[in-house]
């Protein structure tokens, strides 16, 4: 029976061929992925190298440093993931989960993976955009797909483009969603109830629409609510002041929340979280099926909130693992972190958490409380863990109006009235970019505005950098290349145009028009373009050049290229122009002097026109044996 199939196959060449060709894609492939990998220089097991020479002091100093931070990080999850609209076990699990992962790939010893105010609220901007969706149920898709696209990004180097990015619109979006974040947490802050928010429609997501439906409903406010969170800000910051060393997050938390049992105890109402229950079936479920009829439909729907989310994480990280690592001399590997990132996500998608990313608070806190390995982000994750399943049942006692307000001034330290100065008086581009990633921000949901930021930050840099510089030259008697004169051209009939600046596609239609506006004169038969400090010559600037070397002869007229260095050459080779522009009219750069090759462009333009005019000089150098 073998045998007949194969020789029936064989009746099939071109079906042979294609499963050959399928072989070869597939071998292909592979070589491709390989090398990938290869070159991709990342660490399958960073953290080995803090195994060696880890001794009883470091062990206790990244023990001190994890529990210290736990104690922040408990909290800080319940807060982030109220902001985001999920359950507060959520906010547990994904600090847990992410701070015990992330070391393991992690480049710096410092940093700790979490959710963080600024990924939790893009979560819940997109999701107060669509009501209609299933926050719940689409929460480990989202958590998965942003995982796939960081561990993909760090295996193609993408966080390297990360310093492309300007520190403005970084600036701007925080600042941005500050002060969103402080005006979504005002009706807890003030005790209005959530019954009487909703009756006024779908949930909204611009700071107008939050501003207007917070002032139309101030007489639902409770006055025990603002009690509490007055007690709650006067308690936070005296503890900074005053005892800087306490958790103050924490100790207020808890303060405020043994405060409130008493006015409980007497009869009165205090909204709190009565509802939230923490128990291992809660903090690790089982594991979901991203691959199904039922989800699969939503791929796409949050493929675009997952890349915001991915790249908002790669930059939050890179800025804080920098900061760090520079206070404390090490090196670090921003690709390296964006595959701890991906790992990181991945676990926390299994095990219902929400989207990770580099928590700029608890990392600075690890820092500052002595840890020095990443073993102190484990510690402080199995703390979190610990301290979830023993005493998550006192959440039931915390005010919502307290953790609202503790939220607030969070989101108040991330306003650096430094950062916003400079960005506003900087440059008029970064004032500019400033201004409209902040409105973006404040106007669209933020995965949206992130990206209006980023883009306008690019046209405006497109923008200026693609005005080349052109300005005639002549030569002097001195035999030095200046300015031409405004009393008129050496020759009237050519014209030695230096060009200085970027030619690619975004400063051709500028260069093709400023050199047809010299053209204008009835004299000019002869341009010279010198473009000795011109750079990046890209197709369609070479194009533009073509289209003007085809419009000067046709009027008779004529374009010499000088100061050619190798890499403009080659384009011009490559493009076939040295055939249109003629290899006689092109003269390449001279290492020993800059201006030889403009004489010689020069001596070929009066040779074209049959001027026989002196012989032009040229300045140089005397002590160069070589003359010129």
């Amino acid at each position: 029976m073998r045998e007949s199939f194969s020789e029936e196959f064989l009746l099939f060449p071109h079906l042979q061929a294609w499963f050959q060709r399928l072989r070869d894609l597939t071998r292909h492939g592979q070589t491709m992925l390989q090398t990938v990998v290869v070159e991709s220089a990342l660490d399958p097991f960073p953290l080995r190298r803090s195994l060696l020479g880890y001794g009883k002091r470091s062990f206790f100093a990244d023990l001190r440093a994890g529990v210290t931070v736990a104690m922040l990080s408990i909290p800080q999850g319940m807060a982030y993931a109220l902001i985001a609209g999920l359950p507060l076990q959520y906010g547990i699990t994904c600090s847990a989960i992410a701070a015990i992962i992330s070391p393991l790939l992690s480049s710096s010893r410092h940093t700790v993976f979490g959710p963080t105010n600024a990924t939790a609220f893009m979560v819940f901007s997109y999701f107060a955009a669509y009501p209609h969706l299933d926050r719940l149920g689409m929460m480990p898709l989202l958590v998965f797909l942003t995982a796939a696209l960081l561990i993909m990004g760090a295996f193609l180097r993408v966080a390297d483009l990360t310093q492309f990015i300007s520190r403005t619109v970084v600036v701007a979006y925080v600042t941005g969603a500050s002060i969103l974040i402080t005006v979504n947490q005002l009706p807890a802050l003030l005790g209005i109830p959530a019954k009487a928010l909703q009756s006024s429609g779908h949930p909204i997501i611009t700071f107008p629409g939050h501003v207007q439906r917070i002032l139309t409903h101030l007489g639902h406010a409770e006055w025990l609510s603002i009690v509490f969170s007055a007690l709650t800000l006067a308690g936070y910051f005296s503890l900074k002041r005053w005892l800087p060393r306490w958790p103050a997050f924490a100790t207020a938390l808890i303060a405020v929340s043994l405060l409130a049992l008493i006015p409980a105890a007497l009869g009165q109402h205090v909204p709190t979280f009565s509802n939230a229950t923490f128990s291992w079936s809660e903090l690790l479920p089982p594991f979901p099926d991203f691959i199904s009829s039922s989800t699969l439909p939503d791929f796409s729907r949050l493929f675009g909130l997952a890349l915001a989310l991915a790249f908002l994480a790669t930059l939050e990280n890179s800025a804080m693992s920098k900061t760090l690592a520079s206070r404390s001399n090490q090196r670090v590997d921003p690709n390296q972190d964006m595959l701890a990132l991906g790992a990181a996500n991945l676990a926390c998608a299994y095990l219902s958490g929400m989207p990770a990313s580099c928590s700029l608070t608890r990392s600075a806190l690890n820092y500052t409380s002595g840890a020095r390995t990443g073993f102190a982000s484990m510690w402080n994750g199995l703390c979190c863990l610990i301290g979830a399943l023993t005493l998550g049942a006192a959440v039931a006692y915390i005010p919502r109006a307290a953790l609202a307000t503790l939220v607030v001034c969070v989101a108040f330290s991330l306003f650096n009235k430094r950062q916003i100065s400079i960005s506003l008086h900087a440059t008029r581009s970064d004032a500019l970019v400033f201004v409209v990633t902040l409105i973006a921000t404040l106007m669209l949901p933020l995965h949206v505005a992130i990206f209006v930021g980023i883009g306008v930050s690019i046209v405006l840099y497109l923008r200026k950098s693609s005005r080349p510089s052109l300005v005639e030259y002549e030569f002097n008697e001195e035999g030095l290349l200046t300015e031409a004169r405004q009393g008129g051209r050496q020759h009237p009939a050519i014209s030695i145009v230096h060009v200085e600046g970027e030619l690619f596609f975004g400063s051709a239609d500028l260069f093709r028009t400023q050199i047809q506006r010299s053209c204008v004169d009835p004299n000019l038969r002869i341009i010279i373009l010198r473009l000795k400090n011109a750079r990046h010559l890209d197709a369609t600037c070479a194009m533009a050049i073509e289209e003007l070397v085809r419009l000067l002869r046709t009027d008779g007229r004529d374009l010499i290229i000088s100061g050619v260095v190798k890499d403009l050459y080659r384009v011009l080779k490559d493009s076939g122009l040295v055939e249109v522009v003629g290899k006689d009219n092109i003269f390449p750069a001279s290492p020993t002097n800059p201006n030889l090759a403009t004489r010689n462009a020069l001596r070929r333009a009066q040779e074209i026109l049959g001027i026989k005019d002196a012989e032009v000089r040229i300045y140089y150098d005397p002590a160069k044996q070589e003359k010129t």
